[in-house]
């Protein structure tokens, strides 16, 4: 269902979001603004801030934001259109009936009906599982796993049966066509077996994205056959490299941080113990896309991989992924027992609590797995692990985390401290040492580059809209090239032209994406965190309106094909570099 702007504006407009968020979370006013604890994230001191003004709202702790709408989808795992909808009703407006049109719709469409019958699918696993008598050889293994029957309940744990096409039955009784089942991965067609379940003599775990819908599944077999686990393949609502199994229960635990696991079974097991702070991979090295996924809601991740040399070498690669984009990382030590599951089952939540408290920081990880390459009873192995030891912890810029870990690394290892720090500060100087890798993938919550120069600007705009006055001529909507930046740029712009005001709640409105919505918000957030003076916001100002102007002048000169505009393009650099804006 999609409805027209002016539409949705008025269901917002009609909607105050502080009176919505505060049904769900205890708001304090303070001063001008709303505050309270961040339901998107674990915090003790409040840094979630609601602007009655601007129907804006924004976290300062994780980045969460946006208007009325994205607090419901993140908050109620609606879509966009269920958001409008559930509002609609709320202030007792009759929404007009909308029919789908165009090829984005279309595919939007599409999405609704690949949730839809995936949802069928696991209700019929479901049923299996807990009705039947063939159903009963899973729940047999379930219960050898130690799961009780509220948590197969809560995951809608099910049971793919030992027939060929049972599966196929049920959906076309319930008249799904073939290419749909096909395309969500649920059923296969060849010329000499006909359509048969891709799933059957297996147990089945749902897989839900964030907002809560059932977009694939993971199937463990009964028996010796291959492969032991087999997932849904990708599909336009499964992507299993930007996704974490029980993702959408994680964020919401009050647990410090995360736990990242190798397998749902783990992640499952945790939960019931009472970690539901734990998500998983999905049959996949993790990635970048998933490491970005997590910074939404935690900074700091505790890695429970398996204690076994593939589990030590993906725990490795994780440590990585997760410092390149600024996430605090630890290992539990899960020794003697395999996995999470097998821990918990064996010595109970309490030993793995106190696992928690003594997980290590992934540096010290790679340390430790560094030196099992060297005899520290010889002198030269000695000063081999000493130098590349040094390499690593000359990474560090915080001078106070780095001696610390000096001073750390020295006791455990018997090295000499002042030979050590000396070290660290020779490849320090040098620039010869390892440093922490870009990570492969924009990081979309926090940007960089021109993008942070662009949103910082877009913020100043939203909260000093007199600055539009100032930089009248000067820069435009034009100049804003970033995809997220442009869009919000151009929307802001063309309201102060209209109206000679700002409306950052109905700009949200532009994009039907939470994650979207949330940058959006950070560059229209509803207040600066930061307090400056005029001398200081006039220097600020000027020099980043200097640097987007620079830039996109030096994009005119690298795509001009006209040698006349030259000597215009370099006298407008030169200009720039003389620009002062007063305010």
């Amino acid at each position: 269902m999609y409805y027209p702007d002016e539409i949705v504006e008025e269901v917002r407009s009609r909607n105050d979001i502080v009176d919505v968020i505060n049904g769900y979370v205890g708001l304090k006013r303070k001063g001008n603004t709303y505050t309270a604890c961040c339901p998107f994230h674990n915090e003790k001191t409040p840094s979630f801030h609601v602007s009655r003004e601007k129907q804006m709202y924004h976290c300062f702790g994780c980045g969460a934001g946006g208007n009325v709408f994205t607090f419901l989808m993140e908050y109620e795992h609606y879509s966009f259109p269920e958001a409008v909808k559930y509002l609609a009703d709320r202030a007792g407006m009759e929404l007009p009936e909308q029919k789908l049109s165009g090829e984005e719709k279309q595919k939007e469409s599409r999405k609704v009906q690949l949730r839809e019958v995936n949802k069928s699918a696991a209700a019929y696993y479901h049923y299996l599982l807990t009705k039947t008598e063939r159903g009963k050889k899973g729940l047999e293994y379930f219960r050898k796993r130690g799961l009780s029957y509220e948590t197969i309940q809560r995951f809608g744990l099910g049971y793919a049966d030992f027939g060929p096409n049972g599966l196929y039955q049920y959906l076309k009784q319930k008249n799904y066509p073939d290419d749909l089942m096909r395309d969500a991965g649920l059923i296969e067609f060849d010329e000499k077996r006909g359509p048969h379940d891709r799933f059957w003599n297996r147990v089945m775990v749902p897989i839900l994205d964030i907002n809560g819908k059932v977009v694939a599944f993971g199937g463990r077999v009964l028996g010796d056959a291959k492969p032991k686990y087999l997932n849904t393949k990708e599909t336009e609502i499964f992507d299993k490299s930007h996704m974490l199994f029980a993702l959408h229960l994680a964020r919401r635990s009050r647990r410090r941080g995360m736990i990242l696991c190798e397998g749902y079974m783990d992640v499952i097991a945790m939960h019931q113990a009472g970690f539901d702070n734990a998500t998983a991979s999905l049959g996949t090295a993790f990635t970048i896309g998933q490491a970005n996924l997590i910074k939404r809601y935690t900074k700091e991740v505790y890695l429970a991989y398996d204690s076994d040399e593939a589990g030590v070498n993906a725990a490795l690669k994780a440590i990585g992924i997760l410092r390149s984009i600024g996430l605090s990382q630890r290992v539990i030590n899960l020794k003697p027992y395999k996995d999470p599951d097998e821990l918990i089952q064996g010595a109970g939540k309490e030993a793995f609590e106190e696992r928690i408290r003594d997980a290590v920081p992934g540096l010290m990880f790679e340390i430790e797995q560094m030196r099992k390459a060297y005899n520290l009873n010889d002198p030269e192995g000695k000063t081999e692990f000493l130098h590349n030891v040094a390499r690593k912890l000359a990474m560090l810029t915080d001078a106070v985390a780095r001696n610390s870990y000096i001073e750390t690394v020295s006791r455990q290892y018997m090295l000499d401290a002042g030979i050590l720090k000396a070290t660290v500060t020779q490849y320090g100087l040098s620039g010869d040492y390892e440093t922490v890798p870009p990570p492969p993938e924009p990081d979309r919550k926090k940007p960089t580059g021109s993008l942070t120069q662009q949103g910082l600007l877009l913020t100043w705009l939203a909260n000093r809209p007199e600055l539009f006055r100032k930089l009248d001529g000067i820069i435009s909507e034009k100049d804003f090239t970033e995809g997220d930046c442009f869009v919000v740029a151009e929307a802001l712009f063309e309201q102060y032209r209209t109206t000679g005001k700002v409306n950052p709640a109905a700009i949200v409105n532009r994009f039907d994406d939470v994650d979207k919505q949330s940058i959006a918000a950070g560059m229209l957030q509803t207040e600066l965190p930061f307090e400056t003076s005029d001398e200081e916001m006039v220097r600020a100002v000027t020099d980043v309106v200097r640097k987007i102007k620079l830039e996109s002048v030096e994009r005119e000169l690298s795509d001009n094909q006209d040698p006349k505009r030259f000597p215009e393009l370099i006298r407008k650099k030169q200009e720039l570099l003389k620009l002062h804006i007063s305010l």
